[in-house]
């Protein structure tokens, strides 16, 4: 096989069950990085056996996260990057794409849709289709936003999740889709969400009060990512979030052509809300609880 002149990373912890299959619709490429958060099962054994480089990443629970370190860091020997999360797949039909399509030199990067597979069916509806992601770039003119959540709370890991690509240059659509399957149970679902949303707490108690140097600005005819930004500083303001985003996604966004799947889905996302909004409340009540303190001392 004709080896691609791109470099894929891959940031993963505990990924033993989706690694391989990751790594089987990347091995066209001639460069591939698997960074590890010191893994406790096979992850890292599996990685290097199929051939990909593992670098260790450790965390010091500030700014940069894993993959802006990783862009910062690697010593790469291509001019173009692919990131994927271990639970993604590139199908043959995208590696076709992706090689015709470093060979244009008008575009900076390019956005991937990803196809995302929830219990075992293909959520077509519930806002989730189309899913773009800035994925494909070249290195020297793309990184990740900063969200301005400063040092991170403890237990919502070390990888940007929810952040975008600030790109420098013009970014294209590729046509085929990214498949997104993670093959762990429910409970993995769970609990990573868990984590996002003490994080998220954070992300929108800033974007209420203040917006990040890095941030991308919120802009209705700018594009999808501006609109999208524009459009969650205004959620971020709304009562009964956690109702409204069931509503939306399985009444008027159609999460109920989905299924069983499409339903809990849109069920899981909704208490996803709800979890936000309470723990954006424990912040309120521990800064409260902080001023009040420096208020008796200051006395």
């Amino acid at each position: 096989m004709n080896k691609l002149p791109i470099s894929v990373i891959i940031p993963v912890k505990e990924e033993e069950e989706n690694i391989e299959t990751c790594l089987n619709s990347v091995r066209w490429a001639n460069e591939i990085f698997v960074v590890d958060s010191q893994s406790k099962d096979r992850t890292a054994e599996i990685a290097e056996r199929m051939g990909a480089r593992v670098i260790q990443f450790y965390y010091n629970g500030e700014w940069p996260k894993k993959k802006n370190w990783s862009l910062e860091n690697l010593p790469f020997q291509n001019e173009w990057i692919l990131i994927l999360d271990a639970d993604e797949r590139i199908s043959p039909e995208l590696r076709d794409e992706v090689a015709e399509t470093i060979k244009n030199t008008d575009y900076h990067g390019y956005y991937i849709n990803r196809r995302f597979i929830f219990l075992k069916r293909w959520i077509k509806h519930c806002g989730w289709y189309p899913s773009w992601n800035l994925r494909l770039f070249k290195h020297k003119e793309g990184r990740y936003e900063c969200l301005g959540e400063g040092t991170a709370a403890p237990q919502t890991g070390d990888n940007e999740v929810h952040e975008h690509i600030i790109l420098r240059g013009k970014a294209g659509y590729l046509k085929n889709d990214m498949i997104h399957e993670d093959v762990r149970d429910l409970l993995h679902w769970i609990e990573r969400h868990n984590r996002y949303s003490t994080w998220e707490a954070r992300v929108y108690k800033n974007m209420r009060s203040k917006r990040s140097e890095q941030d991308i600005k919120g802009a209705f005819w700018v594009g999808p990512i501006e609109r999208k930004r524009l459009l969650k500083k205004v959620w971020v303001h709304l009562p009964f979030r956690p109702t409204i985003k069931f509503i939306m996604m399985y009444i008027f966004r159609l999460g109920f052509l989905d299924g069983k799947p499409g339903y809990y889905f849109c069920r899981l996302h909704s208490h996803h809300e709800f979890n936000i909004k309470a723990k954006q409340y424990e912040l309120k009540l521990s800064q409260t609880f902080v001023n009040e303190r420096t208020n008796t001392e200051g006395n």
